[in-house]
């Protein structure tokens, strides 16, 4: 049987966009089952110390409360610490919400209110009175740089840095050196769609919980070993995701306080969170970076040398691949790396968009540049002339790598033959122009997913995975997938997501779903294929010229038709009616997608890695020191690329991002309370419109049959890599001024 090639490649628009635009796309807050009850999260005000004592008596006398949670009187949940640890691996004791009175950070929950409407929940809220035993505690960054340290358990995905050479030797030795102190400032997310959970209890006290997340069977997981259920006792739904850029991985104690709510109350409650509420959890962890390199006069590296502590909790020990890509990206004979976390009183920082390589790729790219000039050669020359072949770092092979050739098609598209070498060479008027660029690489991961195809008797094809589709596509490029896969139109497809009933999907996040979940997919539409035909070829009743067309293989499978491809006369048959001559009403297939399976990835002896090469004018009033981002090519190197439309917009959406990291975004701590005081969008800046340039995004041709089934490496990270080092970088190319912390602002 032959399978002609329909869809996949192509710009197809996102097959979810009627939905959302129409309003009929339902998020974590918006199910209304009968009888819910509102549930508002009652924040600690410090940041270390002890409940001593709660005062409910006004909030239990407004109208319509029906109930007060706190540590006293809250539901039975598991005993043990292991029972609260969730899928990402987070080492240390994790925070249980409610558990008892005792304070680990500034926002804690120490109560929720129960309400018939979320005014009354407010009011109540607001009326709450805690007294606190208040203790010491730090959120000073830079104290707590005093007490970093390696956790004597990393994290599972925590990726060790590998010495090669003798960097400080080679460092002493090198005619050319720089150094610098480099800082990010920490993040939060802030998607539009904020954190909420709706539990609905069924008739028979199992639980339907609609919630924010970025894994619906990690949710699953957390509650019922949390809160002592069966898996049956509980399903969790977020077919649709209003943005999450990590903050989606870990279940939230929204999720939590609202199974815990429904569990005592034995009535259906939503809680969500405020914009403010956003941010007493997660955000991408504060950052230093000591980077030292050396040199020969003709640019050749020499020596690296890198440095880097994050912030973590007091309770759980956060880690970030930080230091490591430098080493892995560039030929260097003498490198060297230390990574280490510094405890602060506040909630644990987590994953956002690329973690730890939008910070250490971007603040190594900024020192490049440096040692670029320091070597008096352009930037792009200077990365070409010390171009790795293969992850430098391990001495390991790559499965491909073409940011050579997106460094060329990138410069030929800006135009980057005609920048001047000489900062402060280019203006108009009072605002002095500059060119910048950088690189960037982030992980090409595969992880085993299942999918399930399904084909019924109306001619549909039914695709369904547990993935998660926050805004990235996953609708629309698993129906090109499935469309390809069993040549049937897009319109002829359903597809079916985030259910924790479906098959297995790993969390969204990471760029892996589509190779991942595309892989699955690709396998169950071949599989499901090969089930129909043999089951034809057993139905001794069908026509001659597909009994033949059978034996000989000249039946082909295209729009949904089968037909013939041999022979004087035309003949096909349509999906619906094959199926009824199989005398079944439907056919399902279920696949998983790992490492060794039907074309699968077979094993890990190559390092895998998406690239790109970040181009960038900038613009520097020279009297006032604003910075507009006029222009922007981001050439990306990410294998087979499924659907240009929402890759395209995939890498421009971590390009606003990353320019919101080197301009505008960051999360400033009153280290007095240990409280994030900028917790709104008044004071917590985003790129806006006039913000965001054209932006310009290409995908350089990368054929990869070895780094997933498909040759597929996801899109949603790399943007953040390189983009924030190319604005700081076109900064200095403006000013001839050097900054080293992130966001550059106005006065710096």
């Amino acid at each position: 049987m032959t399978v002609i090639s329909t869809t996949i490649g192509q710009s197809v628009s996102r097959i979810d966009g009627f939905a959302k635009v129409t309003g009929q796309a339902r998020y974590a807050a918006e199910p209304h089952p009968s009888g819910m009850l509102y549930g508002v999260i009652v924040n600690s005000p410090i940041a270390r110390g002890r409940v001593e004592t709660i005062r409910e008596e006004a909030a239990r006398a407004v109208p319509g409360v029906v109930e007060i949670m706190t540590h006293l009187n809250r539901p039975h949940t598991a005993l043990f610490e292991k029972s609260y640890v969730d899928g990402l691996g987070v080492p240390g004791s994790p925070y249980r919400p409610l558990h008892d009175g005792e304070i680990r950070f500034n926002g804690q929950p120490v109560a929720v209110v129960f309400a018939e409407t979320f005014e009354a929940a407010r009011q109540a809220a607001m009326l709450m009175e805690v007294d606190y035993e208040r203790w010491p505690h730090n959120a000073d960054f830079e104290v707590a740089l005093h007490q970093k340290y390696m956790p004597e358990k990393p994290r599972s995905n925590y990726v060790p840095p590998k010495s090669r050479g003798k960097a400080a030797e080679a460092y002493a030795l090198s005619p050319i050196k720089v150094e610098g102190h480099y800082h990010l400032a920490p993040e939060h997310h802030n998607p539009m769609e904020m954190h909420a959970t709706t539990v609905i209890v069924e008739d028979d006290g199992k639980f339907v919980v609609w919630d924010k997340t970025q894994g619906p069977q990690a949710v699953q997981a957390y509650l019922t070993s949390a809160l002592s259920l069966s898996k049956d006792q509980v399903r969790v739904r977020n077919p649709y995701v209003g943005g999450a850029f990590g903050s989606g991985l870990r279940a939230q104690h929204n999720v939590f306080l609202a199974a815990l709510g429904a569990k005592m109350l034995k009535r259906s409650v939503r809680v969500s969170l405020t914009r403010q509420q956003m941010f007493t959890h997660v955000f991408r962890p504060e950052a230093i970076m000591d980077i030292a390199l050396g040199a020969t006069p003709d640019g050749t590296l020499q020596s690296m040398i890198v440095e880097g502590v994050t912030d973590t909790s007091r309770f759980e020990h956060n880690m970030e691949n930080l230091v490591v890509w430098g080493l892995i990206n560039y030929k260097c004979p003498n490198a060297t790396a230390d990574y280490k976390v510094a405890p602060r009183d506040t909630y644990t920082s987590s994953d956002m968009r690329a973690p730890g390589a939008a910070t250490g790729v971007n603040l190594f790219e900024m020192a490049i540049d440096e040692m670029a000039y320091a070597c008096t050669m352009d930037p792009l020359a200077f990365r070409l002339h010390n171009y790795s072949d293969i992850d430098a770092m391990h001495d390991m092979p790559l499965t491909s790598k073409a940011l050579r050739e997106a460094m060329l098609q990138g410069a030929e598209r800006f135009g980057w033959q005609n920048r001047p070498m000489t900062p402060g060479k280019m203006r108009d008027g009072k605002e002095l122009i500059g060119w910048g660029m950088a690189t960037g690489i982030w992980d090409a991961m595969f992880s085993p997913t299942s999918a399930r195809a399904r084909l019924t008797a109306d001619g549909r094809l039914h695709i369904a995975t547990a993935a998660s589709d926050i805004g990235t596509g996953t609708y629309t490029i698993l129906a090109q997938t499935a469309s390809e896969a069993f040549n049937i139109p897009l319109d002829q497809i359903d597809i079916e997501l985030g259910d924790s009933t479906l098959p297995q999907c790993p969390t969204e996040g990471g760029s892996w779903t589509a190779a991942s979940a595309g892989a699955a997919v690709w396998l169950a539409c071949q599989s499901l294929r090969e089930k129909l035909f043999k089951m034809l070829g057993k139905n001794s009743n069908i026509s001659a010229w597909l009994t033949e067309g059978l034996r000989h293989n000249t039946v082909v499978l295209q729009d949904g038709f089968l037909k013939n491809t041999d022979g004087d006369e035309a003949f096909e048959i349509s999906l619906r009616d094959a199926l009824s001559l199989t005398g079944q009403t439907e056919l399902e297939v279920e696949e998983t997608a790992k490492p060794g399976l039907r074309g699968t990835i077979s094993q890990m002896r190559k390092a895998r890695f998406t690239h790109s090469a970040v181009f960038c004018e900038v613009r520097v009033d020279e009297e006032l020191g604003i910075v507009r981002v006029t222009r922007l090519v981001n050439a990306v190197a990410a294998g087979r690329i499924m659907n240009p439309k929402t890759a395209a917009s995939q890498v421009r959406g971590a390009m606003v991002m990353a320019t919101g990291m080197a301009l505008h975004e960051e999360s400033l701590m009153d280290e007095r309370v240990g409280r994030f005081m900028n917790h709104n969008f008044s004071e917590y800046h985003i790129p806006v419109h006039a913000d965001v340039p054209n932006m310009d995004v290409l995908f350089v041709n990368e054929e990869d049959t070895e780094v997933s089934p498909l040759g597929i490496k996801g899109v949603g990270e790399i943007g953040m890599c390189g983009t924030a080092a190319a604005i700081a970088n076109a900064i200095f190319h403006a000013t001839g001024r050097r900054h080293y912390n992130l966001p550059i602002v106005p006065g710096d």
